[in-house]
C-alpha cells in the first residue's frame, strides 16, 4: 500500500512534459499581463518626473528673470547720476552725448530682458498669466518714457521680430512715424 500511495503521489506533480496547453496559456497570460503593468507604472513614473522636470525649470526660469530685473532696477535706483539719466532721458529732456550713451544702453539692457520674457514665454517656460502682467509692466513704461520710445523707434531692427511685434503692438499710434521712423 505504501508503493501504491507514492506512486499516486508522484503522479500528481506535473513535469514540464505533462503540462497541457491551457495551463502554459494561463501562465503566459499572466506574465504578459504582469509585464504590461510593470511598463505602465514605469510610463506613469516617467510621466511624473518629466512633469516636475518642466515645473523646476519653470521655476528658475522666473526666478532668473525676476533676478535680471531686480538687477536692472537697483543698479538705476542706487546711482543716482543714472536715475537722473533715465528719468530725464524718459521725459525727452536734453542729455550730454555720454548721458544720451547711459541711456541708450541701459533701454538696450532692458529691452534684451523684455525680450528674453517674451522669448521665454514663446517657449512655454512662462505661464500667460504672468507674461501678461510683464506686457502691462512694460505698456506702462512705454506711456511714461518719450525717450524710451523714441530709441525702441530706432533700434527696433535689432530685435526679434516676433518680439518687435509684441511692442510695436503696445506702441501709441504712429508712435514710431512721428519722427519719420
Amino acid at each position: 500500500m505504501t508503493m501504491t500511495k507514492r506512486s499516486q503521489s508522484h503522479t500528481s506533480r506535473l513535469s514540464p512534459d505533462d503540462m497541457t496547453e491551457g495551463s502554459f496559456v494561463r501562465i503566459s497570460s499572466a506574465i504578459s499581463l504582469v509585464a504590461n503593468i510593470v511598463t505602465v507604472a514605469g510610463l506613469v513614473i516617467v510621466v511624473l518626473q518629466l512633469y516636475e522636470g518642466q515645473r523646476i525649470t519653470r521655476s528658475q526660469t522666473r526666478h532668473e528673470l525676476a533676478s535680471t530685473i531686480v538687477s536692472i532696477l537697483s543698479d538705476t535706483a542706487n546711482n543716482p547720476q543714472l536715475a537722473s539719466v533715465v528719468y530725464r532721458g524718459s521725459r525727452g529732456l536734453e542729455l550730454t552725448p555720454v548721458e544720451q550713451f547711459q541711456f541708450e544702453v541701459r533701454s538696450n539692457a532692458l529691452l534684451r530682458f523684455w525680450e528674453d520674457v517674451h522669448y521665454q514665454f514663446r517657449m512655454g517656460l512662462y505661464d500667460q498669466e504672468e507674461f501678461s502682467y510683464h506686457r502691462r509692466a512694460w505698456a506702462a513704461t512705454i506711456r511714461q518714457s518719450k525717450g524710451f520710445v523714441e530709441y525702441w523707434c530706432r533700434v527696433r531692427p535689432l530685435y526679434s521680430p516676433a518680439f518687435a511685434n509684441e511692442m510695436n503692438g503696445l506702441l501709441p499710434p504712429r508712435a514710431c512715424t512721428a519722427n519719420g521712423r
